[in-house]
């Protein structure tokens, strides 16, 4: 890698990772706006910027674009502590502040994240209707909706939330059986493992999972055991390798 020549000092540095080690690095015009991205050292660590504007950087696709374009290639040689969306520092003096001022932090979570990876796992519902699905599997929601059709016209507000309570009752109670299940294949290749919300009532979990570098093989061969375990009404996906977002835990002080 090439050194970067000086930057301008009069702009905002934005950042996207904290490093280990201290050499002056190069990257390219991958940053926000096509912007030269470089390293800012403190001796010990280095944070990957880029000149911005001393502005709010909105989350536009193609800043966060970048913002990723980034990461992934500062990953192919280092472990990265990625930086949340938008954050900018006054110039390269603040940035070795703050490299400085949270260096017991971020040594803390660098040894965490080292050698590792973050990989994405998504198991769906894959069917035409959740609700009659449901259905189908648990009497006792059968029951309930035979129960609400034979009202008909007679039907109140309270009898409808009753049967979406137990509904969404049974489907958490799903969740958390099959997520055991999965959680059960991969911990074994996985440093940890962590469950993200559910948005969407098809989604039957969001596994964060971190896992070494030198064990990705691993880690999809466990995915392809867990998926063994389901019939076809459940759709696997796992993504990556992502920088491990879902397990840095630093509070930065500008």
């Amino acid at each position: 890698m090439q050194t970067q020549a000086k930057p301008n000092e009069t702009r905002g540095r934005y950042l996207y990772a904290i490093i280990a080690g201290s050499g002056e690095n190069s990257y390219g015009r991958l940053g926000l706006n096509k912007c030269p991205v470089y390293t800012i050292s403190n001796g010990e660590v280095s944070a990957v910027v880029s000149d911005v504007a001393n502005q709010k950087i909105r989350p536009e696709r193609r800043h966060l674009a970048a913002h990723q374009t980034v990461l992934k290639k500062v990953m192919e040689d280092y472990d990265v502590l990625p930086m949340s969306f938008g954050i900018i520092s006054s110039g390269p003096g603040a940035v070795k502040k703050l490299l400085k001022r949270n260096r017991k932090a971020i040594a803390g979570q660098l040894k965490r994240v080292s050698g590792k990876v973050e990989m994405g796992l998504k198991v769906a519902w894959d069917v035409p209707n959740i609700f009659e699905y449901m259905v189908n599997i648990h009497p006792e929601l059968l029951d309930a909706r035979d129960r609400l059709v034979s009202l008909q016209n007679r039907i109140s507000q309270e009898d409808k939330i009753a049967v979406g309570q137990l509904f969404e009752e049974l489907l958490a109670l799903d969740r958390k059986r099959h997520t055991d299940r999965v959680e059960h294949v991969l911990e074994r290749r996985c440093a940890e493992i962590m469950r993200n919300p559910c948005r969407d009532e098809r989604d039957v979990m969001k596994l964060a999972c971190l896992v070494d570098r030198a064990s990705l093989d691993g880690f999809e061969a466990g995915v392809l055991e867990a998926a063994a375990l389901f019939d076809d009404n459940y759709a696997f996906d796992y993504s990556g390798p992502w920088a491990p977002h879902n397990f840095v835990e630093l509070e930065v002080e500008i």
